[in-house]
């Protein structure tokens, strides 16, 4: 009988010795498994799989499953944990144990987790290898499901671009729906003649058509885009359906209903090229990005984030299980201080003609418009165009893709309120002292035989409201002579010359002259009725007409509705000394050189001017016009104008008659009137 218990207790040690083995090389195993899937160390997890799973799966296919469905989605964070069954739990005759899962991981669409059960196979020794615990794998281990089949998919979700609105919420820039036209090719007839039909209509090459078909990625029954084409073109679209290989689908598009009326100020939207990928973050071939104006200048607030689905397709079903998903953001709309009747009023005014203008409001500093004529048809570049086009508007004389409101410009006589204003302000000009002035020239010694002229001449001696009336270029030489180059430099420079506009659109700095100062005598002659080497800016000359007309203050020019009012500059005038030129201005009008702005039924006030350009001081070429006005009752809004090459037209009077119709027209539609 002892000798029977003393058996069974042997017995009993022996599988409890056994049974705790086997739970201590289970816990060892497979906590060598779950270390390497935490490392992502996968070539060394497959080596740790049983040998059912590895006749299943190759270790190439393995690893390269792991690791290409977790760089495709970006894996981070990775967590897998597990749970061992305690020995009390393990049986001597268990040759497999289930092992509850969990795993979680952050992607690229956001976080994923999942649990599981995954079973270990008790393997007895081989000749090569030791016995050991090994897991039972299949493709659900790495999402469940994977597991009877499938593919990662990931998309990207594309957001929705965000409009360019004007003052009023009109818009400038905004999404629309229209057509890309493209090939199957699988639905080929006549295939020579179908492809040149369709490059006769899309007015493109042949050759185009055939570098796209040849494209890696094509494949017979494909839909291959070849170019977009607008939804109201009901003639092309009716040809194209008459041909059997061509096929047309909806896609989205920027669209801009002012045109060329507002091409430079807003820019249009084009596909990346190889620069903007390298210069530009997150994006990749076939995205869309800002090419110019305020499209590229806002392309991260406008373009939002693209959001991202990771999902799995079944490959015998069609269906799809979202594994993550992050959504897109859709981009920021931009609301302007522009108005869009202003904006379109003043280009028409243009008729074609090379020039630029800005309007603003000068008791708040917004801008109103800002105008480059000619311009570009935004639209069609964001449908593309061919070689030939393309080179067309590139070689066009008139310039129509540079951007004038952007640059600076000999300013000509708009210039002399700011003179007066300078001398006004450091007392070096007193106003009611008139000058005697002989003859049509001035020069002295040392000018090196440039002279100043003027237009007219005049018995009686020259005071600053004549010279302002007048136009005498010889009254503001004589003036800026006395105050000195250093004086008349540092009113300019307090005028915003020299400096950055402050402004949430590039605009060049206008310029005192080529060295920053006015040392030589002749130059600071010219320089005062704005010819020399001074030049400005559209925006900059309107904005130098607010002081004059809020007794010395200019704010800073807003162009976004979010902008703050602001002061730019301050006491540039006394109220007196602003009440003054504004009655010189209105003057200008009625009895001086921008007579032709007196047809409008209510009272403008401004000043011409005429821009020599000279390839050298005291040369003569073509002639720009200025004007720079405003009405004088309601005072809500200045113009400055520039047409170039009116020599032949009018001069400035051509010029200040165009202001005064876009006047005149804002006052009937009633378009910002008090």
């Amino acid at each position: 009988m002892r000798k029977l218990i003393l058996f069974l207790l042997l017995l009993l040690i022996a599988s409890f010795t056994i049974a705790c083995s086997s739970s201590a090389q289970l816990e060892k195993d497979v906590e060598t498994y779950f270390t390497h899937w935490n490392d992502e160390e996968f070539s060394d997890m497959y080596n740790l799989i049983s040998t059912e799973s590895k006749n299943a799966f190759s270790k190439e296919d393995f690893v390269d499953r792991y690791e290409k469905v977790y760089k495709d989605i970006e894996v981070k964070n990775l967590d897998v944990s597990y749970k061992v069954p305690t020995k009390n739990e393990i049986k001597k005759s268990d040759k497999q144990v289930d092992i509850p899962i969990e795993v979680s991981l952050d992607s690229s669409a956001g976080p994923i987790s999942f649990s599981e059960n995954l079973t270990f196979t008790y393997e007895d020794k081989t000749k090569d290898e030791k016995a050991a615990w090994k897991a039972n794998w299949d493709p659900g281990l790495i999402f469940p499901e994977l597991k009877n089949g499938g593919k990662i998919s990931i998309n990207q979700v594309p957001p929705i671009r965000g409009d360019i609105l004007d003052r009023n919420d009109m818009p400038l820039a905004l999404n629309d729906v229209s057509y890309e036209i493209g090939i199957i090719p699988n639905n080929f007839s006549d295939e020579k003649y179908e492809k040149q039909r369709l490059a006769n209509l899309l007015n493109i090459s042949v050759e185009k058509i055939d570098s796209l078909l040849d494209q890696p990625w094509v494949e017979d029954n494909l839909f291959v885009p070849l170019k977009k084409i607008q939804k109201d073109d009901s003639s092309t679209l009716n040809q194209i359906a008459e041909i059997p290989a061509a096929a047309k689908k909806e896609v989205d598009v920027r669209t801009y209903p002012l045109g060329p009326a507002a091409a430079h100020l807003v820019g249009y939207v084009g596909n990346v090229n190889a620069d903007d990928i390298e210069n530009n973050k997150g994006y990749k071939e076939g995205d869309i990005i800002g090419k110019r104006g305020l499209e590229q200048l806002y392309e991260k607030e406008l373009k939002g984030k693209s959001g991202i689905k990771v999902s799995v397709l079944k490959e015998d079903e069609d269906s799809e299980t979202t594994l993550a998903e992050k959504p897109a953001k859709d981009g920021e709309s931009i609301s302007l201080a522009i108005d869009v009747n202003i904006q379109e009023d003043i280009f028409d005014s243009f008729a074609g003609k090379a020039g630029t203008a800005s309007a603003i409001d000068p008791k708040t500093g917004e801008v109103l418009a800002l105008v480059s004529s000619p311009a570009f048809e935004p639209n069609d570049l964001v449908f593309g165009l061919n070689q030939d086009q393309q080179k067309a508007l590139e070689n066009d004389p008139k310039l129509p893709l540079i951007n004038r409101f952007s640059s600076t410009f000999a300013p000509g006589s708009v210039i002399k309120p700011i003179t007066a204003a300078i001398g006004l302000k450091n007392k070096t000009i007193d106003p009611d002292k008139g000058i005697e002035i002989n003859g049509l020239t001035w020069t002295k010694d040392n000018w090196g035989g440039s002279k100043v002229k003027r237009v007219s001449t005049t018995e009686s001696p020259v005071d600053l409201n004549d010279a302002l009336v007048k136009s005498d270029n010889i009254y503001f030489a004589m003036q800026a002579v006395d105050m000195g180059g250093d004086k008349f430099a540092n009113g300019l420079k307090e005028f915003g010359f020299n400096s950055d506009m402050p402004t949430s659109y590039p605009i060049k700095q206008s310029s005192i002259s080529r060295d920053g100062n006015l040392s030589d005598e002749a130059l600071l002659a010219h320089t005062s009725y704005g010819q020399g080497q001074i030049e400005m800016s559209a925006l900059h000359l309107a904005s130098s007409y607010a002081p004059i007309i809020n007794d010395g203050t200019m704010f800073k020019p807003r162009i976004l509705e979010s902008d703050k009012k602001e002061v730019w500059k301050e006491d540039l005038l006394s109220k007196e000394q602003a009440k003054m030129l504004q009655k010189s201005l209105r003057t200008v009008v009625t009895d001086g050189t921008a007579k032709v702005a007196k047809k409008a039924d209510f009272p403008i006030a401004g000043k011409t001017g005429t821009a020599e350009l000279k390839s050298a001081l005291g040369k003569g070429g073509n002639e720009n016009g200025w004007f720079v006005g405003y009405p004088d009752d309601q005072q809500n809004i200045v113009i400055a104008m520039m047409v170039e090459e009116v020599q032949n037209e009018g001069a400035s009077s051509m010029v200040a008659e165009k202001v005064t119709d876009v006047l005149i027209d804002l006052r009937k539609q009633k378009i910002h009137s008090d």
